[in-house]
C-alpha cells in the first residue's frame, strides 16, 4: 500500500510538471498532502510537514542569502571585467561560450558540492549569456551535465554514501570507475559542443562592440571593487574547502558585502525590492520540496519504494544485476532521495547480487554511474535543483525536458566503458 502510494504520488507528480498542468510549487506540496490522507497519516500531517522543512531548513537560509549576496555583486559589477574579457576571448561565439561554461563547471565542482558549484557558475556566467541573448535553459543544463557527471568524487554525497551503506573504500567502489568517469567527461564536453554549436546557428557569432573602455571608477568604487574581489575570494574558498556551513558563509559574506556597498538604509531598501522576488520564489520552491520528501519519507512511502523494487528481481537476473542497476541508475534519481536509494535499496541489491555469486563493490560502483550523481542536478528531490534552475530563471519541467536525454547519455557511456575495463560486468 505505502510503495503503491509513493510509486503513484511520483509518477503523478511527474506528468504534472513534465505537462505543465500543475506549477512544481503545488505538485510539491499538493500531492503528497493528498497522498498522506489518503494512506491514513492525515493525523501526523503536521509532524511529517515539519519535519521535512526542518531538514531543508539550512539550504533554504543559505540560498536566501547567497541568491542576494551575487546579485548585490552582480549590480556593483564584480563580474563586469570577467565578462569583457570572456567575451573578448569568445568574441560572441556561443560555441565557445557553452564549451568554456562546461569546463567551469567541470573545475567547481571538484569540491563534491552543487549547491556552492550552481552558486558560482551561474552568477559567473548568467551576465554573459544575457549579454549575447543565449537562452539560460542552455546554461543551467551545461552546469547540470559537468556537476553531475563530477558528483562521483569519493567525497562527493552519492559515493560517500556508497562506501558507508556497503563499508567498502573508495578502492573498491570509485577507483574501478575512474575510467568510465572520464569518459563522462569527454561526453559531457561533446554534448557542451553541440549544444553551443546549436545556440550559434539559432545566434550566428554575435558582434559585440567591446572596444569601448570601461569608465573609470572613483577611488571609493576602486576601494569597492577590490574589497568585493577579497571578500568573494574568500568566500569561494571557504565553499570549497567547507570551512564553516554554507548558511553561516553567506550570511556573514552578505552582511558585509551590503555594509560596504549599500551602507545606507534606503539603498538596502532598493536591493531588497530589486531582488526580493528571486528570493521568495526560489525559497519557496526548497520548502516545497522539504514538504514533498518529509512526507514521502516520514510515512514509510519510500523506504517501501526501496523494499518492493529489490522484491521484483527475477532469480535469473542475478547476473544482469549489475548492468541493470547502472543504467536504472540515473532515472531513480526522480523517484528516491540519495539517503533512500544508498541506505535502503542498495544494501538490498547489493545482498542479491552476493547471492547470485557477484560483488557488492560492482553493484556500489554501478550505482554511482547516475544515482544522484548525472541525475542529481535535474532531480526535484534534491534543493539544489532549485538553486539551479531558480538563479539561472528557468522552469523545472523545461530544464528536465531539455537535459534528461543528455544526463542519460553520460550514465550510459560510462556504463559501456564501465562494462570494457571490468569495473562491472555482466
Amino acid at each position: 500500500m505505502l510503495a503503491a502510494g509513493g510509486f503513484i504520488t511520483i509518477a503523478v507528480f511527474l506528468v504534472a510538471v513534465l505537462s505543465r498542468r500543475v506549477s512544481v510549487l503545488i505538485a510539491l506540496t499538493a500531492l503528497p498532502i493528498l497522498a498522506a490522507l489518503l494512506t491514513g497519516f492525515g493525523g501526523r500531517l503536521g509532524t511529517l510537514i515539519g519535519d521535512g522543512l526542518i531538514k531543508v531548513a539550512p539550504v533554504a537560509v543559505m540560498i536566501t542569502f547567497a541568491v542576494l549576496y551575487f546579485s548585490l555583486m552582480v549590480d556593483v559589477g564584480l563580474f563586469d571585467p570577467a565578462v569583457r574579457r570572456v567575451l573578448r576571448w569568445a568574441k560572441g561565439d556561443p560555441l565557445k561560450i557553452t564549451v568554456g561554461t562546461a569546463v567551469l563547471t567541470l573545475l567547481v565542482a571538484l569540491d563534491g558540492d552543487g549547491a556552492s558549484t550552481f552558486l558560482i557558475t551561474v552568477s559567473a556566467l548568467l551576465p554573459i549569456y544575457r549579454r549575447l541573448g543565449m537562452r539560460p535553459l542552455v546554461l543551467a543544463g551545461v552546469i547540470c551535465l559537468g556537476a553531475g557527471v563530477m558528483n562521483m568524487v569519493p567525497w562527493g554525497g552519492p559515493t560517500a554514501r556508497a562506501m558507508a551503506a556497503l563499508k567498502l573504500d573508495s578502492s573498491e567502489v570509485f577507483v574501478p570507475a575512474l575510467p568510465a568517469m572520464a569518459a563522462g567527461i569527454v561526453w559531457v564536453l561533446v554534448a557542451a559542443f553541440l549544444i553551443g554549436r546549436t545556440e550559434r546557428k539559432r545566434l550566428g557569432v554575435v558582434d559585440i562592440d567591446d572596444d569601448a573602455e570601461p569608465p573609470e571608477r572613483t577611488r571609493l568604487e576602486s576601494f569597492r571593487f577590490w574589497f568585493n574581489v577579497v571578500l568573494t575570494l574568500a568566500l569561494v574558498v571557504v565553499l570549497l574547502g567547507q570551512l564553516v556551513k554554507l548558511e553561516v558563509a553567506f550570511v556573514i559574506a552578505f552582511v558585509v558585502a551590503v555594509i560596504v556597498n549599500r551602507p545606507a538604509w534606503a539603498q538596502q531598501q532598493e536591493l531588497f525590492a530589486k531582488h526580493g522576488g528571486n528570493v521568495v520564489l526560489v525559497t519557496a520552491m526548497i520548502f516545497a520540496a522539504g514538504v514533498f520528501t518529509g512526507i514521502l519519507t516520514g510515512t514509510g512511502m519510500i523506504p517501501a519504494m526501496a523494499r518492493s523494487l529489490a522484491a521484483v528481481i527475477p532469480d535469473g537476473a542475478g547476473g544482469l544485476l549489475p548492468v541493470a542497476v547502472a543504467v536504472t541508475s540515473m532515472p531513480l534519481s526522480l523517484v528516491f532521495t540519495p539517503d533512500a536509494y544508498y541506505f535502503g535499496v542498495l544494501p538490498v541489491l547489493a545482498e542479491t547480487s552476493s547471492a547470485f555469486g557477484g560483488s557488492a563493490a560492482e553493484i556500489g560502483t554501478a550505482a554511482i554511474l547516475g544515482q544522484m550523481t548525472t541525475g542529481f542536478p535535474l532531480s526535484p528531490l534534491t534543493a539544489s535543483t532549485f538553486i539551479l534552475v531558480g538563479m539561472s530563471g528557468v522552469d523545472l519541467g523545461a530544464h528536465q525536458r531539455f537535459i534528461f536525454k543528455r544526463a542519460f547519455g553520460t550514465t550510459i557511456v560510462m556504463t559501456v566503458v564501465a562494462l570494457l575495463t571490468g569495473a562491472i560486468s555482466f
